[in-house]
């Protein structure tokens, strides 16, 4: 029999060539080879383009901007729009494309486009909200006033964990605001990102409002970084290139967004809801596999409950399954490279030779795939308690007093998300204020939203994604002083 595992409805939306300027093209470099998490078969060969074409791309962007700023918000909205109703209309092909070259389960990438696409439809309508300002005049004969204006091109550079959605995230505010977009995907994960884009194309964008070019992180982001004609770039990925790029924009005096790595906590105290603390663990530590930047990475129990926490924890914990994204009977697909094994391996074991206990789980069953594992009284020095792990691994950590969790949960250089458990509203509010992050879930391990700014402090990155202030990234605050009047 044929294999028909992950096999899309539409063929055409799986792409391999690069959009600039309205016109596919190809490039010159060696093919992307994009390959199955879990059976490590070759999926698709992407094309590799370099400065050349992401130049290019820069400057179709930079000709397409003056008609695309200057048409009404209400049209830009409209084609946001007609671009989300094809995203759900293809909802079942995108997931697959996710599943194919991320390894997440099905389930998850069907939560990833309907997340993703939140920011497609939350900013369609948004782009007809941004608003002027009035400013009373100090002085007769004067009237004062701030005008938003899109910044120009825009340049967005996205991971490979949530490959549609941290796309949208960036697209849909720059558009709507008025900007074009000059976008690189990670090349693990390039498919879906490509299959974004003939969508975009599909719902009627103007040529050279969107562009997409895949290849050379160097070479590309070079372009992109030092280009004057790029007035903002917005990246996702690790702290390490985050700062690099950063340093590279200052020459231009770009503006920014970072959405950079992540250390989270959870604090769990002794008044918190046995189930609701379980279940928040769950899904803080184990969403997407546990790689994602808001992973709950460190979990600190209150003493009080730490036996009752670890005994439901590693239970549910034991019952969880690695396997292949496409069986229903699995919960965590593979990881999305040889590295992230390591990785997760060499925390576990540090861990362990340290005097950690190991509850539930451990090692590898083969191939990328990562056995969801549970250690407790991970001592303090362990490198699971100071670096991100990324993976389905969670260390546990006792503690005693309230003052004790936040010392624990601010004692690192991140500060990008944060969980609590509690069922006192006091504590809570204590708790919150105290913890030295961007955000903040409280008796819930899901936060993210359209609705609502996210972003990190410190070394977690500078900048916000989503709700209004999303938008307001994309925007300069023109001040006008009328006199003579």
């Amino acid at each position: 029999m044929p294999d028909t595992r992950g096999q899309l409805d539409e063929s055409d939306l799986l792409v391999t060539r690069n959009l600039v300027g309205g016109s596919w093209i190809s490039g010159k470099g060696t093919p992307i080879a994009v390959d199955d998490p879990f059976t490590l078969d070759l999926v698709a060969e992407v094309t590799s383009v370099g400065a050349a074409e992401a130049q290019a791309a820069v400057d179709a962007a930079r000709d397409a901007f003056p008609a695309w700023a200057a048409r009404p918000a209400a049209e830009r909205g409209a084609i946001l729009r007609r671009w989300a109703e094809l995203i759900e209309r293809h909802e079942d092909d995108l997931a697959r494309l996710i599943t194919r070259e991320n390894g997440k389960h099905l389930r998850e990438a069907h939560g990833e486009v309907a997340y993703g696409n939140g920011f497609m439809h939350f900013y369609a309508e948004e782009a007809t909200r941004v608003l002027g300002e009035i400013i009373p005049a100090p002085v007769s004969g004067r009237r004062l006033y701030a005008r938003p204006e899109a910044l120009g091109v825009a340049a967005a550079i996205t991971p490979w964990n949530f490959p549609l959605a941290m796309l949208t995230r960036k697209a849909a505010p720059a558009l709507a605001a008025g900007c074009t977009m000059v976008a690189k995907p990670a090349s693990q994960t390039p498919l879906t990102a490509l299959a974004f884009a003939k969508l975009g194309e599909e719902a009627g964008l103007p040529k050279g409002v969107f562009n997409i070019v895949t290849g050379s992180a160097s070479a590309i982001g070079k372009v992109l970084t030092q280009s004057p004609v790029v007035r903002k770039l917005s990246f996702t990925g690790s702290t390490e290139i985050g700062v690099m790029l950063a340093e590279q924009c200052m020459g231009t005096m770009k503006r920014i967004s970072m959405e950079l790595g992540g250390n989270a906590p959870l604090v769990i105290l002794d008044d918190a809801d046995l189930d609701t603390a379980v279940e928040t663990a769950m899904v803080a530590k184990f969403r997407n596999g546990g790689q994602s930047c808001i992973a709950a990475n460190r979990i600190y129990v209150q003493q009080g409950l730490r036996d009752a926490f670890l005994d439901a924890f590693a239970a549910k914990v034991d019952d969880m399954k690695a396997g292949d994204g496409f069986d229903d009977s699995v919960d965590i697909g593979p990881m999305i490279d040889a590295a992230a094994l390591e990785k997760i391996d060499e925390h576990r074991e540090d861990a362990l030779s340290r005097g950690a206990e190991l509850l539930a789980g451990g090692g590898s069953p083969g191939g990328r795939l990562s056995v969801p594992t549970l250690l407790a009284d991970v001592p303090a020095d362990a490198k699971l308690a100071h670096e991100e792990t990324f993976g389905p691994l969670a260390g546990v950590i006792a503690f005693d007093t309230v003052e004790q969790a936040i010392a624990l949960a601010n004692d690192t250089e991140f500060g990008l998300a944060a969980y609590l458990c509690s069922s006192d509203p006091a504590r809570i509010d204590h708790v919150a204020s105290k913890l030295e992050s961007g955000m903040v879930g409280i008796n819930t391990g899901l936060i993210s939203t359209p609705h609502a700014p996210f972003g990190g402090v410190k070394m977690s990155g500078v900048g916000k994604e989503g709700s209004h202030h999303g938008i307001e990234e994309y925007l300069n605050r023109k001040y006008v002083c009328h006199a003579g009047l």
